[in-house]
């Protein structure tokens, strides 16, 4: 399998913390209730272990899955959870993508934060024919959307920038059409010292299958959930 973030992946949970200060209440109230469930929670995409700590913090009892297919992504994610025993114990890092997850036969709630762009439209519909026999009644499926939602080119914008000792890290990226509902992205990241100069530069490019709210709460429903939209796109769904 390849890593489509070998190069970039050192990055990627430093220049996410901006966004999930604003994800985090959002995520949160779409996890209301999940405490109550002795179900797991499964993060698919879990990244760097930014929305596992978010659903912890909600459901302190609860185990959680937390899948990712990325080497470098589960580094950090490790990391993450090395640095509380609370975590190291509930929490189980699965190597692998959210379409050929085993599932458990009951889960109190899935998390898809951050990642349902990398799946094709047929990989994702399966997906959610998967999820809703197995979601329990009131357990809620939490997925966001990040633009662009339909095929349009973006020139190279300036997303981020963090400030790590002396050095400034810089997150940019620019969208190309690349289908009937894909585009390429873009990346580039770069590190510049106290003057401003460039110290470091790394380039990304990856496909990202876009989708608007509307298309999929049409797709939640045609798959058996009740969907609602909430603030910046999170789409809290329950099986119908």
């Amino acid at each position: 399998m390849v890593d489509l973030y070998q190069d970039s992946g050192e990055f990627l949970d430093v220049m996410s913390l901006g966004a999930w200060m604003a994800l985090r209440e959002p995520v949160r109230q779409a996890l209301a209730g999940v405490a109550s469930s002795s179900d797991p929670i499964v993060d698919l995409g879990a990244g760097s272990g930014l929305g596992v700590a978010v659903a912890a913090e909600v459901a302190p009892h609860v185990e959680i899955l937390a899948v990712e297919p990325s080497p470098v992504q589960r580094a950090a994610l490790h990391a993450r959870l090395g640095m509380a025993a609370d975590l190291m114990r509930r929490v189980t890092v699965v190597a692998g993508g959210a379409e050929r997850f085993g599932l458990p036969d009951r889960i109190g709630a899935v998390l898809a934060i951050n990642m349902i762009g990398h799946l094709a439209p047929a990989e994702r519909r399966g997906l959610w024919r998967r999820l809703v026999g197995r979601l329990g009644d009131g357990a809620p499926l939490v997925v966001n959307l990040q633009p662009p939602a339909e095929p349009v080119a973006i020139a190279e914008t300036v997303f981020g920038t963090v400030q790590v000792g002396r050095l400034r890290y810089e997150g940019s990226g620019s969208v190309e059409p690349a289908g009937a509902d894909v585009v390429m992205w873009h990346m580039r990241y770069r590190v510049l010292d106290e003057g401003g100069d460039p110290v470091r530069e790394f380039t990304a490019d990856y496909p990202w299958h876009v989708l608007s709210v509307p298309q999929l709460v049409a797709e939640l429903s045609a798959a058996g959930f009740l969907a609602q939209a909430g603030p910046l796109d999170v789409v809290r769904a329950v099986r119908a």
